[in-house]
């Protein structure tokens, strides 16, 4: 089979590789879509922790079931299936406590395990989850909204707030749909003007849209301040830029809570006054990954109250694999998806 292969950072090849061979608990997927996004660029660069060399990336996997193990029962060839990324041990200390995504010996496909960026993927049968109404493109979305779900179950609003969320990316308007679905009065979303908050729009994303020129974004930072004067009861930051990060505490409300969600570079420092986190009882929380979050995030996509018909805006070849990297740093793309 073809397959994306890393030999080390920034080094890839379409390689030729063996098709897996599956255990009795795992099943064959013949992969149709995997989806790209930001931590595929940081584990091409080489600054995501958890990656493992020599590597075939991919973690968003969707696919056709084309062979199973002789200990799988609910799945047969034929079925349509994306597959959640995350392995935990069940054994570590985090795990025991059900602190999974804390887990020591975490491990993940497209990470440290075989992805999707290839013909064909193993996975166990139990981190499989059946698709029925929506396209390969747009399951692709599935992983995404998994973590949005988690970076919910994190913030724990209640029902009434006002939210802000920063950035237009796919992450972006998936958890600020689920704001909105889930009680939030009033949701902001403020990203550079382009592709991305035109898509907003047309998925009614939130309720209103700040659009930041990106060579001098002040005037409309300062005019959501204005018009804001008591900020936001929740501040989602999820463009991945420090920068940004350091700022979103001035729109948090008294009482309120930041919740960074998105990758950073590892190198990368934010400073927060800590008289104004006392004070102003402050929360600022992280939200990683996901654990067992599919099933929801299957059935927000499957019945269409999560909307993301028109998010994957670029599909590419394996062998345009570069290309597609291109089209993400590029910054002028949705959702991208590779198909083998």
């Amino acid at each position: 089979m073809q397959a994306i292969r890393y030999r080390k950072p920034c080094e890839f090849e379409l390689a030729k590789l063996p098709v897996p061979q599956i255990q009795p608990h795992e099943v064959l997927i013949k992969v149709t879509c995997c989806g790209i996004c930001g931590t595929d660029q940081h584990i091409h660069d080489g600054s995501f922790g958890l990656t493992n060399f020599p590597l075939t990336p991919g973690h968003e996997v969707v696919g056709v079931v084309a062979r199973v193990g002789s200990n799988v029962a609910d799945y047969v060839p034929g079925d349509h299936v994306v597959g959640d990324p995350c392995v935990y041990c069940n054994d570590c200390f985090f795990c025991r406590r059900g602190q999974f995504v804390m887990c020591e010996r975490l491990i993940g496909h497209g990470v440290s395990l075989p992805g999707g960026f290839a013909e064909y993927v193993a996975y166990d049968a139990k981190k499989l989850h059946k698709i029925r109404n929506i396209s390969d493109e747009e399951a692709t979305l599935v992983e995404p909204t998994s973590c949005a779900l988690h970076g919910m179950d994190r913030l724990g609003a209640k029902v009434g707030i006002d939210a802000l969320v920063l950035g237009a990316g796919p992450s972006g308007l998936i958890i600020a749909q689920l704001l909105k679905l889930n009680g939030a009065a009033k949701v902001v979303v403020a990203a550079n003007k382009g592709v991305k908050m035109d898509i907003a729009r047309k998925l009614d994303a939130a309720d209103e849209y700040i659009e930041l020129d990106r060579a001098n974004p002040e005037p409309q930072w300062a005019s959501l301040q204005a018009d804001h004067p008591y900020g936001f009861d929740v501040v989602v930051e999820a463009t991945g830029s420090a920068s940004v990060a350091n700022n979103a505490i001035k729109y948090v409300r008294r009482g309120g809570t930041l919740m960074l969600y998105s990758v950073y570079h590892p190198n990368a420092l934010v400073s927060y006054p800590p008289a104004k986190i006392f004070g102003d009882e402050i929360r600022i929380i992280g939200s990683f990954a996901q654990a067992h979050c599919f099933p929801r995030a299957v059935a927000y996509l499957d019945s269409g109250k999560v909307r993301v018909k028109g998010l994957v805006t670029d599909v590419f070849k394996l062998s345009e694999y570069q290309q597609a990297l291109d089209k993400m740093s590029s910054r002028d793309a949705g959702k991208i998806a590779v198909r083998p």
